[in-house]
């Protein structure tokens, strides 16, 4: 070895033992050197070189971090108490050490929840480091802890509620989240709100209900919410409590106050009732109970407490009064309970259609002679009954030529020919030609309003005289006066509906229907008096609530073809046309019938329907302004005033 290569190694084995020296050096310094820090407004920048070069971090700083720093110290410190010192300079003045791998940043702490940081405050190395806790709550509603907590967030801080898991999510400095943990813990405690049942031996547990809730449900004076709530069975007459422990038993002792027997004679109610009717419904209760009490009477374990029973009622002022004891008291109350309700109402609208086309067509001759000489007439017609223009030649044979020629003409085209003499024969032919077109189309939609399961009635028509008979008196020995007398009786025609609708479960109708309507026809031949038309429909229907039901109707089509001729020279070829006639009616009738109930369940649905029909009319009113005839100077047409849901409709003029 020569000399340069010693040389080399002694270089090499004096910077190794220095390294080793400073090495043990430094962490003997780490481990025992203290620091008494006192800066006066020292620039921040300053105090973090300091950090820096004790803990041997590497700092990167924000270009908004600046800050004039004063700290004090009158004790020596470690340096990891200086590291803590140094984060409380860090908040104090609005600043935030985030550490990120070997790298710790400062900035703002405005902006620090959006970097990472320890998750739960377990993992924060100092106290002034910015966490993120997720904490679940199980007794309350984590969203309820957001308002209360809020306040003692910073700003920079982060608390949100996650109401699918019922957790909070908060974030900010460690010592902070502890305290906000603590908090929570606290509030997060299961109550004692059991569910008490107290059995009522005298009183009716749906009255203590509606007293005690009124009582329990006025608002704290500190301001806390009612929890407390009141449920009564009826089935058991017991109330079920539900609450605060300390409002349970306040409330078992109001009970306990009111479930006390009554006084001497004082087994008697009186209960107003606001729908049913007090008369009907007092019947129906004293028969119910009579023959419990009876047949309670009948059993050796029945005391003499359920002997009597007494209800009757006060029309006037449409009450029941009951007398009887607390258990068969308690029975009929809750009976009265399930009858005096408001029972819906049902509006039936009727629709009825009827079509009918009527034709006639009739062309025809009709020969007539006679002879004076006999005075009785030689007939040779095309009928055996004259009809409407025809004319019995024979009849009129020998006055003289004196016919009145009206008699002669009848409907249609009538064309007469022929000789009429007081001497000899007389003969007369009468050709008559008609076509008639008749086109009826009739639409009536009657409607009616009547409560659930009770029978109403709408008639609307015209009541008509039909003559039944008539006879003629004659004075004593034929000397007297004639006097005619006719006996005529008065018919309804017109629309008639009578129904009686029962309401299902669900919106389903049950209909007993009878529905009539008459109208007086064209009188036909042969016919003595007034021919009228009726259909009558009685059925019973099941249809839905607003939904359109076809009740039935008639699809008639009726054609009549008649021929009438004169024997043998009716049938011969052409000539026979002067002997013949032909008469073609063809009548179709479409009548169909239709129903639609509505369900009026509230005073809402009858209100809206009412308004519907009260504005149609007076729509319709409107419309017909200055369509009419004039009326007296100074007059005005009455018309209806718009629709008060609230106040009575009063008649007014055009001129309001």
């Amino acid at each position: 070895m020569n000399h340069t290569q010693h040389m080399h190694l002694r270089l090499r084995f004096v910077f190794a033992l220095a390294l080793v020296c400073l090495v043990v050096t430094r962490l003997a310094w780490s481990q025992q050197t203290t620091i008494t820090p006192n800066y006066k407004e020292a620039d921040i920048r300053q105090i973090i070189e300091a950090v820096g070069e004790v803990t041997g971090q590497n700092f990167i700083i924000d270009p908004r971090v600046n800050a004039k720093v004063t700290m004090l110290s009158s004790t020596p410190m470690s340096p990891d108490a200086f590291y803590e010192a140094f984060l409380s300079i860090l908040q104090v003045h609005g600043y935030v050490a985030i550490t990120a791998g070997d790298v710790t940043k400062i900035m703002p702490d405005a902006t620090a929840r959006q970097f990472a940081g320890p998750l739960g405050a377990a993992g924060a190395a100092g106290a002034d480091d910015i966490v993120t806790q997720v904490l679940q709550v199980h007794n309350v509603g984590a969203a309820q802890l957001v308002p209360i907590l809020r306040p003692l967030i910073p700003q920079y801080g982060h608390l949100a509620a996650h109401p699918g898991s019922n957790m909070l999510i908060i974030s900010d400095r460690a010592a902070n989240v502890r305290r906000i943990i603590s908090i929570v813990r606290r509030i997060d405690q299961s109550n004692d709100e059991d569910i008490v049942v107290v059995r009522l031996e005298h009183a009716s547990a749906s009255e203590i209900v509606r007293i005690l809730t009124t009582l329990a449900q006025q608002p704290r004076s500190d301001g806390m919410p009612v929890t407390t709530s009141l449920v009564a069975d009826a089935r058991t007459n017991s109330v079920l409590i539900g609450g605060d422990k300390s409002e349970r038993l306040r409330l078992r002792a109001l009970i306990a106050h009111l479930d006390t027997p009554l006084e001497d004679g004082g087994d008697t109610q009186v209960r107003y009732l606001r729908y049913a009717d007090a008369e009907a419904l007092a019947t129906k209760l004293q028969q119910h109970f009579t023959a419990q009490v009876q047949a309670a009477a009948s059993q050796a374990a029945a005391g003499s407490a359920t002997a009597t029973v007494s209800v009757w009622a006060d029309t006037q002022t449409n009450a029941l009064i009951v007398n009887a004891p607390p258990k068969m008291m308690r029975s009929l109350m809750l009976i009265v309970d399930k009858l005096d309700i408001r029972r819906a109402q049902v509006l039936v609208e009727a629709i009825i259609v009827e079509v009918i086309v009527d034709k006639t067509s009739e062309l025809g001759i009709t020969w007539a002679a006679g002879s004076d000489s006999s005075n009785s007439p030689i007939a040779m017609t095309n009928f055996p009954a004259f009809g409407a223009g025809v004319v019995q030649v024979a009849a009129v044979a020998g006055s003289g030529g004196a016919v009145d020629p009206t008699g002669l003409i009848g409907e249609g085209l009538t064309i007469g020919l022929g000789r009429i003499s007081n001497s000899g024969i007389s003969f007369a032919g009468i050709i008559r030609a008609l076509q008639g077109d008749a086109n009826t189309n009739i639409i009536s939609t009657p409607s009616i309003v009547t409560t659930d399961n009770e029978e109403a009635t709408l008639n609307v028509g015209q009541e008509v005289p039909f003559v039944t008979g008539s006879f003629t008196n004659t004075g004593t020995g034929g000397t007297g006066g004639v006097n005619p007398f006719q006996t005529i009786q008065r018919q309804q025609i017109g629309v008639k509906l009578k129904i009686t609708p029962q309401i299902n479960e669900g919106d389903s109708l049950l209909l007993k229907i009878s529905q009539e309507i008459s109208s007086i026809a064209s009188s036909s031949a042969g016919a003595v008096d007034l021919i009228t038309n009726q259909r009558i429909i009685e059925t019973t229907v099941i249809v839905d609530d607003r939904q359109i039901l076809v009740l039935g109707g008639l699809m008639e089509d009726v054609l009549r073809e008649s021929e009438q001729r004169v024997p043998i020279l009716g049938s011969l070829p052409v000539i026979g046309n002067l002997f013949r006639s032909r008469k073609t009616d063809k009548i179709k009738t479409n009548l169909l019938i239709f129903i639609r109930p509505t369900i009026l369940r509230d005073s809402a649905q009858t209100i809206l329907e009412t308004n519907a029909k009260y504005n149609y009319i007076r729509g319709i009113q409107q419309g017909n302004r200055g369509t009419s005839v004039q009326l007296m100077p100074g007059q005005q047409r009455p018309i209806l005033p718009p629709l008060d849901l609230y106040s009575q409709p009063r008649p007014t003029t055009e001129s309001e």
